[in-house]
C-alpha cells in the first residue's frame, strides 16, 4: 500500500490527501456536533429552544474552526510535495504578515469580537435582534460575520467587529407593552378591570398558554392625549412571541371593550368654510 502511494505520482498522492481529509472533515464535523450537543445539555436551560438555538450557535462556530485547521494542515502537506521551502516560506510569511497586518486590523477585529459575542452568549441562532439599525433573525452567527434576516427578507452581513450594542428582544423571555386609549368620560377602574380580565382570560387559554409566562395587566394611566387618557398593559412571553400574543390581546380587548361601552376614541377635527358674499 505504501508502495502504491510512493509510486503512485504527486498528483495521486495530492488526490489521495484531499480524499482522506475530506473524510476526516465529515467524520470530525458529524463528531462536534454530537460533542457539543451533549456539553449544551448538560447545562439548564429555561426551555428546549434555548438549549437549541445555544447548541446551534456553537456547532457552527466549532465546525468552521475544525475546515480551517484541516486544510491548513492539507495545505502544508501538498505544498512538501512539490518541495516547497516550508520553513523559507514561513520566514517569508512572517515579514508578509507584519505588514498585511496593519492592513487586516479590522478582519482580527472581526474574529476577536466574533469569539466573545458567542461565548458571551449575547445572542444566537433563532433571536431577534437590532444590530446597527437592523432588525431581524439570527440565521448565522459566524467567527467573522453576523447574518440577519428582516421581516420582508432581506438578509444583512454584518462584520462582528462592528457590533458595538446589541439589542435581543429573545433572550431568555419577552416581554410586551401594549398602548391603547380611551375616552376621557371612561371610568379608568372598570377599564383596568377589563384589560385584567382579558389579560388572563388569554393566559388561561389552552391555544396561548404555553406561550404566556404573565399575563398582560393593567399597568397604570400613562398620558392625558388631545382626545383620549392613555393607558398601558404589560405582560411577559417565552421569546419571539410577543408580537402574536400583542396582535391577539389587542384583538380581544377591542371586542371586550365594546361589550361594556368603553370608547376608543379617533382624532376628529372639524373644518369650517367661511362663505364671501359677492356683492352685485
Amino acid at each position: 500500500m505504501w508502495e502504491l502511494i510512493t509510486d503512485g505520482g504527486i498528483w495521486f498522492r495530492i488526490l489521495l490527501y484531499v480524499v482522506v481529509l475530506g473524510v476526516i472533515q465529515f467524520v470530525v464535523r458529524d463528531y462536534i456536533g454530537r460533542v457539543v450537543e451533549k456539553a449544551v445539555r448538560g447545562k439548564k436551560y429555561k426551555n428546549a429552544k434555548e438549549e437549541r438555538q445555544r447548541e446551534q450557535t456553537l456547532t457552527g462556530l466549532f465546525r468552521t474552526a475544525l475546515t480551517i485547521a484541516i486544510w491548513f494542515i492539507g495545505s502544508i502537506l501538498i505544498l512538501n510535495e512539490f518541495e516547497v521551502n516550508l520553513a523559507a516560506l514561513a520566514t517569508g510569511a512572517g515579514l508578509i504578515g507584519i505588514v498585511i497586518g496593519f492592513g487586516a486590523q479590522s478582519t482580527v477585529k472581526d474574529f476577536l469580537s466574533g469569539i466573545f459575542i458567542i461565548l458571551e452568549n449575547q445572542y444566537r441562532v433563532g433571536d431577534v435582534v437590532s444590530i446597527g439599525g437592523h432588525a431581524g433573525i439570527v440565521e448565522q452567527v459566524t467567527i467573522r460575520t453576523t447574518k440577519l434576516r428582516d421581516l420582508d427578507g432581506s438578509v444583512y452581513f454584518i462584520p462582528n467587529g462592528e457590533v458595538n450594542t446589541v439589542q435581543n428582544m429573545t433572550l431568555e423571555y419577552s416581554g410586551l407593552i401594549i398602548d391603547v386609549g380611551v375616552s376621557y368620560d371612561t371610568d379608568i377602574d372598570k377599564a383596568k378591570d377589563v384589560m385584567n380580565k382579558v389579560g388572563q382570560d388569554l393566559a388561561d387559554d389552552p391555544d396561548w398558554k404555553d406561550r404566556i409566562i404573565e399575563p398582560v395587566e393593567y399597568l397604570r394611566l400613562d398620558s392625558f392625549g388631545d382626545s383620549s387618557v392613555n393607558l398601558k398593559a404589560v405582560g411577559k412571553t417565552i421569546p419571539i412571541e410577543q408580537w402574536n400574543v400583542a396582535g391577539e390581546y389587542r384583538t380581544r380587548l377591542k371586542k371586550a371593550f365594546e361589550k361594556n361601552g368603553i370608547e376608543i376614541p379617533f382624532p376628529q377635527r372639524v373644518v369650517r368654510q367661511a362663505k364671501d358674499k359677492v356683492k352685485k
